[in-house]
């Protein structure tokens, strides 16, 4: 019997060891360290939005914001973030059941090897670049306007691409380039190189001001970031869905502190009044919020806080 006992409980032991050296192989397995596919989706009224991330930018966004370097440290630290900031590059898609849209487009080939990846996250949510109508650019600023195209080609081959004129006029002029300081020749170069395709393509279709462009999708002047720069709104079935471009950089500091500007606005006093009418606006009426910049998938509510904003992300959803 004790013999029997005895088998029992090395078999067992065995058995546990055998268990646990299985789970050690599998932790030692090679770490992946890649996410899933970046989309995500969201219904607004019968309206069908696909977030798409562009990949994810590093920058030293202490050196950036018009504030101390201590302020933005603190503020930061307040929300478990420190410098370089990973900063997410965000673009979206809006199904409206006739009309297949993007929201900016990305970085491609601009702004370095963490961007560029909007086309293999737009394919892996099941959409082909050929099948967009229409592309929207904020404004033309690389991180949004470098992804139509890649070395020289269309990659939106039977999308019209809608800017605002100002914005046109200004980064596609040679004049501005030949006039523009060394470390922001690249700005233009690269709006000229991601636009002039579709320009020869006659697929540029700019526009001025605020604009109607088809039932429940309209843009609306933020000018300040750029001369020309937009945000766009989509409303189906009484809901709306603001894409504010780059009314803001950085949500651990600007949403507290919107009137914190930062180097890359063209007029900051200008900026910084179209952030806080836009906020302001979007608060009241509880709207939802599409930002380039706030971490994937850049999709919230405002909520007036004190003297500033409080940022509510939205919920996960599985579209039952």
């Amino acid at each position: 019997m004790f013999k029997k006992l005895l088998m029992a409980a090395s078999l067992s032991s065995m058995t546990v060891l055998a268990g646990f050296s299985s789970s050690l192989a599998l932790a030692a397995a090679p770490m992946a360290k890649t996410p899933a596919p970046g989309y995500f989706r969201v219904m607004l009224g019968a309206f069908e939005v696909t977030p798409i991330s562009d990949g994810t930018v590093e920058l030293q966004v202490e050196k950036l914001l018009a504030q101390p370097v201590a302020a933005t440290n603190h503020a930061l630290s307040k929300v478990f973030l420190m410098t370089p900031l990973e900063t997410s590059v965000n673009a979206f898609v809006v199904n409206t059941g006739t009309k297949l849209i993007l929201i900016d487009a990305g970085a491609g080939s601009l702004f370095g090897p963490t961007l560029g990846k909007l086309i293999a996250n737009l394919k892996a949510s099941g959409y082909e670049p050929s099948q967009i109508d229409d592309v929207f650019i904020t404004h033309l600023h690389p991180d949004h306007v470098g992804g139509i195209t890649a070395n020289g080609e269309l990659l939106f081959p039977n999308a019209i691409i809608h800017v605002d004129q100002h914005d046109v006029d200004y980064w596609l002029s040679k004049e501005n380039l030949d006039k523009a300081p060394a470390d922001q020749k690249g700005m233009f170069q690269g709006a000229m190189a991601s636009l002039n395709p579709y320009i020869s393509a006659k697929k540029l279709v700019p526009f001025n001001g605020n604009t109607e462009f088809m039932p429940g999708v309209r843009a609306y002047s933020s000018y300040g970031h750029t001369l020309g720069h937009t945000v766009y709104e989509v409303e189906s079935k009484e809901q709306k869905l603001i894409f504010i471009g780059d009314l803001i950089h950085v949500g651990g500091v600007q949403f507290a502190h919107p009137e914190v500007t930062i180097e890359f606005d063209t007029n900051q006093k200008e900026a910084a009044a179209a952030r806080e009418r836009v906020f302001n606006e979007a608060a009241k009426d509880g709207v939802l919020i599409g930002a380039a910049h706030i971490q994937f998938p850049g999709l919230g509510h405002l909520q007036k806080d004190k003297k500033g904003y409080e940022w509510v992300p939205v919920n996960f959803t599985q579209m039952h």
